[in-house]
């Protein structure tokens, strides 16, 4: 177990060169409009994203993403990254788990632990345009992490850029940032739960809110995130 335990490790820290700290999705331009400026208006914003979008379509798509992988089903696999391609409202966030997946592939095809595994690394090229969650739960497939801790770690690692991409652009005190991971994760295993459960047709990325905030932030004039 602690080999997997380390390899998540690896997979959710804040030093993964996949450029996650450089978005703010959408939280940017609702600071800068005065909307969230306190604390507790951003533990909201981004509860609220942990119960709407992120909670209720991409952690279940992820769940469903490692069961792909685990049982071989690559058509299934390349269903559910168009799928969740096509659920990125604004072109900011389309490009951003683009380019996500895109460094994940060039950073997994340089790391002897994952191209040690046959068949890995052809099953992940085969993708034209990898969603990062896509290409995220084909190494924590291929590193023997279970679901539910798998899920757990993406939603803190998800999180946590969040709550760090507020304590910048607030901006707020180191420990204001820390009292605001520590709410939110008391939320956490209730949706990992569901998403392990929730069957595709019940899945939603309903957030009006947050498409707004994404797609004003494109023309937002001057910007600290590339979302």
């Amino acid at each position: 177990m602690s080999l997997p335990l380390i390899r998540l490790m690896q997979l959710v820290s804040p030093a993964l060169p996949v450029g996650a700290y450089t978005y703010s999705q959408g939280l940017e331009w609702v600071v800068d409009t005065g909307a969230v400026k306190t604390e507790a208006q951003v533990g909201e914003w981004i509860g609220d994203a942990l119960v709407g979008a992120f909670g209720s379509y991409e952690l279940p798509l992820l769940a469903r993403l490692m069961a792909a992988w685990q049982q071989g089903d690559d058509a299934a696999v390349l269903e559910l990254n168009a799928r969740c391609l096509a659920s990125r409202e604004t072109a900011e966030l389309r490009a951003e788990t683009v380019q996500m997946g895109y460094s994940l592939v060039r950073l997994l095809v340089d790391l002897p632990a994952f191209t040690g595994l046959p068949g890995w690394v052809a099953r992940i090229r085969a993708i034209e345009e990898p969603a990062f969650p896509t290409v995220w739960a084909a190494v924590a497939v291929a590193w023997a992490i279970e679901p539910e801790p798998a899920l757990t770690g993406y939603a803190w690692a998800w999180m946590e850029n969040q709550v760090m991409a507020a304590v910048k652009a607030v901006p707020l005190g180191q420990a204001a940032g820390q009292r605001l991971l520590s709410a939110l994760a008391a939320a956490v295993p209730a949706r990992v739960a569901d998403a392990c459960t929730r069957a595709p047709e019940a899945w939603s990325n309903f957030q009006p809110g947050l498409a707004i905030a994404s797609a004003r932030h494109e023309t937002q004039y001057s910007r600290l995130f590339r979302s």
